[in-house]
């Protein structure tokens, strides 16, 4: 069996034993991500320490090693009630529960950048769940090295989410969106800012990314983050240690504050902010240098995260968000900042995505890329607009994601237009070929149009990609225009039954009340 089978098995097992937690406990996912996901990386933690003992050996009776020593190993240090055959070697009826908060609370004491960060809430979980989760833990083969343990924690984390719904939405990005995202971003090298960072997905991919194209993210990257919500911090913090990264993670509310003194600081933004907020206090932004296109008028929040990551970027710099389809056709004060955004020569891609990626929303999205860098290349008075809202992979009635192979697709078609080779490890040359056969960027009905300033002018500043791009149905990369068909047919179909039904109940009300005057 290989270690991605196991590695898959092993996922799904300690997925179970942790959903216990929901059925046995009455806790909500909210409420026991945290202690599950920190026995993870605990479990990580201990291998790091296991394979750093071995290089850096027993010390002397003059210099016994220490926590440098390991640090320096590029492993934390953990004291003997924080490994995890102390764990396991717990007699029977002791307090397993206060064991691991004593564990987690020693790997502080010697680890300061941990401080307040791991989770010491073990004590409301019945002692048989630890055990078990602490049995299947240690089954993890010895092949599966941090980014096996980094793979079990994303997966982790996007259960969570999906077992919150909307609330899940606030820690956790769909990770196939994220990669899209970093593939047109192309964070090679850099300086990385997610001033809405969740629980670090857009790190974590960017990380992957580097690796896929053979160099060492710990290298090649340094990470910023602000979260406001501090449990949030805490799982973005024990993500990136999970995968081996460092990075300066905040927490604050970046509407008010910019704990990283952003303003052109960075080489990439990437985000997926909260949507349309309203009652923010623009009387605290009114001399902010991170709005320089002006305030929006309008009591919401999606033109000051835009300028927020705009204006986050250095001179080459590029940003990816995810942003509400309002936004695209957003008129008044709003069209002014997007029109400057426009002539700016920064706007940049722009993709449309369909219905039911997210958990926090069901209705479609927009994906933007801004590129400060993009003024100076043949490329300046262009956008490239795709529509992507029929290409998806169907998860279940209610959620659908990318595949592999579709975001790499999608990604292609920014690198044909931007001069570049394009990319087959994840498979997608059957679809490209299919879509673009002379191996070059040409426009496509329903897919992909390149399009000047003075064509956006003409549409009102629009930046909706289904002005432009046409809609021939895109049949070679997604489900069937029938099958589409059929499901828009049931869907119509359940609300007709349930506005019948609530016709009925108020025609009984009505009843009812005539009756009884």
């Amino acid at each position: 069996m290989s270690v991605a089978t196991d590695l898959g098995e092993l996922q799904r097992k300690l997925w179970e034993t942790a959903d216990q937690l929901r059925a046995n406990s009455g806790l909500k996912a909210s409420e026991y991500a945290s202690p599950v996901l920190g026995l993870i990386f605990l479990r990580y933690a201990d291998q790091r320490f296991a394979q750093a003992a071995d290089a850096v050996g027993p010390g002397s009776d003059r210099r016994p090693t220490g926590p440098e020593d390991y640090q320096a190993a590029g492993a934390l240090y953990l004291p003997m009630e924080s490994r995890f055959e102390t764990l396991l070697d717990l007699p029977e009826g002791a307090d397993i529960g206060k064991a691991i908060n004593q564990a987690m609370g020693g790997i502080e004491i010697f680890n300061p950048a941990l401080q307040a960060v791991l989770p010491k809430d073990y004590s409301r979980i019945p002692d048989d769940i630890l055990g078990e989760l602490l049995r299947l833990l240690k089954t993890l083969p010895k092949a599966i090295e941090g980014d096996g343990f980094g793979l079990i924690y994303e997966y982790f984390l996007g259960n969570f989410a999906f077992s919150e719904g909307q609330k899940g939405g606030e820690f956790f990005t769909p990770t196939s969106i994220v990669r899209l995202i970093v593939e047109i971003l192309e964070p090679f090298h850099g300086k990385i800012y997610d001033p809405a960072c969740g629980s670090g997905g857009m790190f974590v991919q960017s990380a992957h990314f580097v690796e896929r194209h053979r160099h060492d993210p710990g290298q090649e990257l340094s990470i910023y983050g602000q979260e406001k919500i501090g449990d949030t911090v805490r799982l973005a913090k024990m993500n990136l240690a999970v995968h081996g990264l460092d990075g300066d993670i905040r927490e604050g509310n970046t509407y008010y504050e910019d704990l990283h003194d952003s303003v052109g600081k960075f080489d990439f933004v990437m985000a997926n902010p909260p949507f349309n907020v309203n009652k923010i206090d623009k009387t605290k932004l009114e001399d902010d240098p991170r709005f320089p296109f002006g305030l929006p008028k309008p009591d919401n929040g999606n033109y000051l995260w835009i300028q927020t990551f705009y204006s986050a970027l250095n001179d080459t710099g590029r940003t990816g968000f995810v942003m509400a389809n309002s936004a695209s056709d957003a008129r008044g004060s709003e069209l002014e900042i997007r029109r400057k955004l426009v002539e700016d020569r920064s706007v940049d891609v722009i993709v449309a995505v369909g219905t039911n990626m997210f958990y926090t929303v069901t209705l479609p999205v927009t994906l933007w890329f801004l590129d400060r860098g993009k003024r100076s290349t043949d490329r300046a008075d262009q956008v490239l607009f795709i529509d992507a809202r029929e290409i998806y992979n169907q998860i279940d009635r209610a959620h659908r994601d990318w595949t592999p192979q579709q975001v790499e697709f999608l990604a292609n078609i920014v690198r044909l237009w931007r001069g570049k080779k394009p990319e087959f490890d994840a498979g997608s040359e059957k679809l490209l070929n299919a879509v673009l056969p002379k191996g070059m960027y040409e426009d496509v009905l329903g897919l992909c149009a390149v399009v000047s300033s003075d064509q956006i002018a003409e549409h009102v500043w629009s930046l909706n990609p289904g002005r432009y791009v046409g809609y021939e149905a895109t049949q070679a990369v997604g489900s069937s225009f029938r099958e589409r068909l059929e499901e828009l047919t049931e869907e119509f179909q359940a609300l007709a039954e349930r506005s019948s039904e609530l016709t009925r109940q108020v025609g009984r009300s009505l009843t009812t009340a005539r009756t009884g005057s």
